[in-house]
């Protein structure tokens, strides 16, 4: 991991979107995620794909569909308002 990147699957576990890190890899893996990184979309099928800060993912979770906006990478999975700091719900048109 670098500073400019993280694994998805840890930035959604540390982003409160997943309870464990292996719930959030298997999100990843079945498909449901897509990437948005520098202008081009794509769905991410490896947990281990990095996110950056100004991308953007869209999934499904819990029945809604989730847009949003990396705000921060994180260092830790912290409490709830730590979490909200990383990331920028978008609304949907």
């Amino acid at each position: 991991m670098s500073e400019t990147g993280c694994r998805v699957d840890v930035w959604l576990w540390r982003a409160r979107f997943a309870r464990t890190r292996s719930l959030a890899a298997t999100m990843v893996e079945r498909g449901v995620v897509r990437l948005t990184h520098q202008g081009r979309q794509m769905r991410l099928d490896k947990p281990s794909r990095c996110v950056h800060v100004g991308d953007s993912l869209v999934f499904a979770i819990g029945g809604r569909l989730v847009d949003l906006k990396v705000e921060s990478l994180g260092e830790r999975r912290g409490p709830a308002e730590e979490a909200r700091a990383l990331y920028v719900l978008t609304e949907a048109d």
